[in-house]
């Protein structure tokens, strides 16, 4: 006896619609089981991780500070998808917009310049992981390399030319022998929405790309463009849309938001280099995209709801001695949740004798 998965002739967009919401409670039943296997109260750790901080205005700050670089990587993500390219390096694309960013707020730190500094890291961080992004892209439409393989190890070669910098040349020379750079001016620091806030202006960027990200795949060429390249790729070339531009175009788009996440993390939330600036937005990032069914305001609304894991599980550590660890194994059990839910919408388990018989 086995099984196969068939299509269905119609699906219905209330089940479409729903499976996302029944991935994250299918996800949370799992996690609750895990943690009653590990002794403690499924109800007290769906409190701390979820009721909490949904109470507290401090909470509240926190979450649109990390929803803030989720969503921003998962929208450019969104373009890759679309288009059946899989960039799985964006946590590379946000370390290198972050460098190349705050190379500017090194160069300048202490001259006193001006309020063009901000700006110009900004788009510097754009531009870093613009090109981080193309060097996968280049590779697949040049030698055919796999996407996959080359956006993930460069994650890793993103990682240590980060660590490098920061316990070699960028180091704060009075900062007791600790790998992190000097402390960002006033000049190159993306500044609090209301004086003695969290949420910094990072969180437009977030909003502004995702209004943007919603005109350009509902409204325009661009957008049914890579909705036929994913879809039909044989149409696409039919209809005269080239293959290897249309994976330039979004591996750049999708390494550039993760630049801005990067370089806006770092000058809004930390204002230094460290060796870690992430605790893996770029990888979260899938899962918040496929969450939001790759569009842009289900995308928003699920960087919300997995930052709110970020933030629980932190809590959790503290008040329930749980494992920072498990927040990073709910996400992963929740992308699985959310791949199986979209299987099932779509396609039908049928069962088969070995001899061929239903």
């Amino acid at each position: 006896m086995r099984f196969e998965l068939t299509p269905r002739p119609n699906v219905s967009p209330v089940m479409r619609a729903l499976a996302p919401a029944a991935a994250f409670v299918t996800a949370f039943l799992i996690a609750g089981f895990v943690i009653w296997l590990m002794g403690r109260s499924p109800i007290a750790a769906f409190d701390v991780y979820v009721l909490q901080p949904l109470s507290d205005s401090w909470s509240l700050q926190e979450l649109l500070v990390k929803a803030t670089p989720l969503a921003l990587i998962a929208i450019g993500l969104s373009y890759c998808f679309r288009a059946n390219l899989w960039n799985i390096g964006a946590e590379g694309q946000y370390v290198i917009g972050a460098v190349l960013g705050s190379w500017l707020a090194l160069k300048t730190h202490g001259t006193e310049a001006g309020a063009w500094v901000l700006p110009l890291m900004l788009i510097l961080g754009i531009i870093g992981g613009a090109l981080y992004g193309l060097i996968p892209a280049f590779l697949k439409t040049r030698f055919g390399v796999n996407e996959i393989l080359t956006s993930l190890m460069l994650v890793y070669v993103a990682q240590l030319i980060l660590d490098y910098l920061v316990r070699g040349p960028w180091r704060d020379p009075k900062g007791f022998n600790f790998p992190q750079s000097v402390t960002f001016d006033p000049s190159a620091t993306l500044h609090p929405i209301l004086e003695g806030g969290r949420v910094h202006f990072g969180a437009v960027f977030a909003l502004i790309a995702v209004l943007l990200t919603a005109v350009i795949l509902g409204r325009t060429l661009f957008g049914y463009r890579l909705k036929l390249t994913g879809d039909a790729p044989r149409a696409a070339r039919f209809a005269g849309f080239s293959s290897k531009a249309t994976t330039m175009a979004v591996f750049a788009i999708s390494g550039g938001l993760a630049g801005l996440a990067g370089i806006s993390e770092v000058s809004g939330q930390i204002g230094q280099l460290q060796p870690s600036i992430s605790p893996g937005y770029g990888f979260t990032a899938i899962t918040v995209a496929f969450l939001g069914r790759l569009n842009p305001i289900g995308i928003l609304i699920a960087a919300l709801v997995v930052a709110l894991t970020f933030i629980g599980g932190e809590s959790a550590q503290i008040m329930l001695k749980l494992p920072l660890d498990l927040t990073q194994a709910f996400q992963g059990i929740l992308l699985l949740c959310v791949l199986a839910a979209d299987a099932l919408v779509s396609y039908r388990i049928r069962f088969v004798s070995r001899g061929g018989g239903k």
